[in-house]
């Protein structure tokens, strides 16, 4: 019965193509359809098996990364209807727009994943596509500044108490996951088809088991954490006339509870509309809500936070040029800024990997006289930090820093060379619709696995959480909700492999599959 649906379906190659990709992101939060997943990336496989010609093959792996990436970037719609400056049915032609060019790397995993294992059997197949789609999401990942949003192996990611099958990240990586699981899938629905329902059982009971298997047992840390979340919502954000009242709102979840206490205090991306920083012409000062004065708003946030506490907080900083006497902003950095309670700014990260069109106009020359703008306010673009650092808090540990999405690239999240203890990654998850913050989230979370590293997100919005090196959901502020979570930060794990290797290891899982799919079919060839 299986054998004779997936026919009717093949007989329209790419329409199944295109049907199949919308299909394989059900798996992803927040649905978690993980089956379908499994099912539709395995049909998708075995359909290649019937392409004839290379060109045909990219043809299908493109279409269904068509499907496949316009239902993932749904969210991405949403942002347009927050920026007055284009109409928001932009938004709606953005996503399949994106997804058109998105949509290449899943058709080179289909190109080669014909010239490696074109009419072998169903192993030989499967190795090559999992070996394939490991380097199409590698590619995807930094080719054109990459956009690593929404790899394959999301779908292993288990409920909050849990990590699933993604547990197994340490050893993998999140692109080499994506590339085992569509082994398994295509192994799973070859049995399927070939009625095998010993084999398919046996599959299906073993990834059940593993998506739903206890986490180990957690331990504890010691230094007290308090993380805040003030439901600023993204149609005020960024209204100069509602700055004093958002900063009520986050100082007033801030307070100390055990006065005098030594803890970590962390507010979101965005978390203060002022500039903290000296030396600015006064004109930018003026612009805010604190009688113009930096120290003033240093001053009032250390009050806040209370003596003992130290704050990572998203802020601006600015970038100042121009000739004496008429210095101006030439650039803004999305940074984090830390002040202790006395109002010292005591270090910063600003944001290495910016979001092409919402942090930055790429091509402004050609795109803003055409009517085109970024989503983020302002026309002042952002300039890139210098990457992936850590920051020495003394009492209050060494920070890694990853502002919003650059939590999202796998293997380049924290420096080498200077492990962090944890992973702060403030975010405004505001624009995204519903699907975006849950798979934000869920992202955080593989990076939590990988890197065995506890992760603390504070949002806007929501959705706020303290993740464990496990990748365990320890507590978290659901969406649109203010509220805030006192805690102790979880303990780092011991480096895992992929933190050694980064993504050599990713490069050495694609080439043990791509080699084993071509012994395998020299050996059917022989």
């Amino acid at each position: 019965m299986a054998a004779r649906a997936l026919d009717r379906l093949f007989a329209y190659p790419r329409m199944a193509a295109l049907l199949l990709g919308a299909l394989a992101p059900l798996g992803f939060p927040p649905l978690r359809l993980w089956p379908i997943s499994v099912l539709a990336m395995g049909a998708f496989v075995l359909l290649l098996r019937r392409c004839e010609t290379k060109k045909r093959a990219f043809l299908l792996g493109w279409l269904f990364g068509v499907g496949y990436f316009t239902v993932t970037n749904n969210w991405i719609a949403t942002a347009f209807t927050y920026q007055s400056a284009m109409p928001a049915w932009l938004g709606m032609l953005a996503v399949p727009m994106l997804a058109l060019y998105l949509a290449v790397f899943p058709g080179f995993a289909a190109l080669g994943t014909h010239v490696f294992a074109r009419k072998h059997g169903s192993a030989t197949l499967a190795l090559a596509a999992g070996g394939c789609w490991i380097v199409a999401e590698w590619l995807r990942s930094w080719v054109f500044t990459g956009y690593a949003w929404g790899p394959f192996s999301l779908a292993l990611l288990g409920p909050f108490d849990r990590p699933g099958l993604a547990a197994v990240l340490p050893i993998f990586g999140t692109y080499a996951l994506s590339g085992v699981l569509v082994i398994a899938s295509a192994l799973v629905v070859a049995a399927v088809t070939e009625r095998r329902w010993i084999a398919a059982g046996i599959a299906a009971v073993l990834l059940t088991a593993g998506m739903y298997w206890p986490a180990s047992t957690p331990r504890e840390g010691t230094l007290p954490l308090t993380l805040v979340q003030p439901d600023i919502r993204q149609d005020e954000l960024d209204n100069p006339a509602q700055f004093e009242d958002q900063y009520r709102r986050i100082s007033n979840l801030t307070v100390p509870r055990e006065p005098g206490q030594r803890r970590l205090v962390l507010w979101p991306e965005s978390g203060v509309p002022d500039y903290l920083r000296d030396g600015y012409p006064q004109r930018y000062y003026d612009q805010m809500t604190v009688a113009g004065n930096p120290k003033f708003a240093r001053w009032r946030i250390g009050r806040a936070i209370g003596e003992g506490s130290l704050l990572l907080t998203g802020a601006v900083d600015l970038e100042i040029g121009g000739p004496e006497g008429f210095e101006r902003a030439v650039g803004a950095y999305n940074s984090v800024t830390a002040i202790r309670a006395d109002g010292t700014i005591v270090d910063s990260y600003a944001k290495a990997h910016l979001v092409p069109y919402g942090e930055y106009l790429a091509l402004r020359w050609l795109l803003e006289p055409l009517g085109a703008t970024r989503l983020v306010a302002g026309t002042i673009d952002f300039i890139p930090g210098p990457g992936p650092e850590t920051l020495n808090l003394g009492p209050w540990g060494e920070a890694g820093v990853q502002i919003c999405y650059e939590i999202i690239f796998s293997g380049e999240v924290v420096d080498p060379e200077n492990r962090p203890d944890y992973i702060f990654n403030p975010s405004n998850d505001g624009w995204f619709g519903a699907w975006g913050p849950p798979q934000h989230l869920a992202q955080a979370r593989l990076r939590a696995i990988e890197e065995g590293l506890p992760v603390l997100r504070s949002t806007t919005t929501g959705i706020s959480a303290v993740i464990d090196a496990r990748g365990v959901v320890r507590e978290h502020i659901p969406m649109h909700v203010a509220d805030r979570i006192d805690t102790l930060i979880p303990p780092k794990a011991a480096p895992t492999p992929f933190s050694y290797l980064g993504h050599w290891l990713t490069a050495i899982w694609a080439a043990v599959l791509i080699a084993a799919s071509l012994v395998a079919s020299r050996r059917r060839a022989s």
